[in-house]
């Protein structure tokens, strides 16, 4: 992202959010950028943006279900 920003300025995804709020969600909640971006210039109502979605929840929230079985493993340990 900030290759982009530095040397690609005219490739860097159109968006309304402050330059500041881009580089901290770059770091801090990547996924979360890139809803905004595809909401922002493709609408809600896209099949990318449910794929994200869908990501974003399993990945912040416990995975599926090989992230329970290891949990299960460390604790019968």
């Amino acid at each position: 992202m900030l290759v982009f920003l530095f040397f690609y300025p005219n490739l860097f995804p159109a968006n309304s959010v402050p330059q500041w709020a881009d580089l901290l969600l770059g770091i801090f909640a990547p996924r979360v950028l890139i809803l905004i971006y595809i909401y922002q210039n493709m609408g809600y109502d896209n099949v990318w943006f449910a794929a994200h979605l869908m990501v974003m929840i399993l990945a912040y929230f416990g995975g599926g279900r090989e992230t329970s079985r290891r949990r299960r493993k460390r604790r019968e340990n």
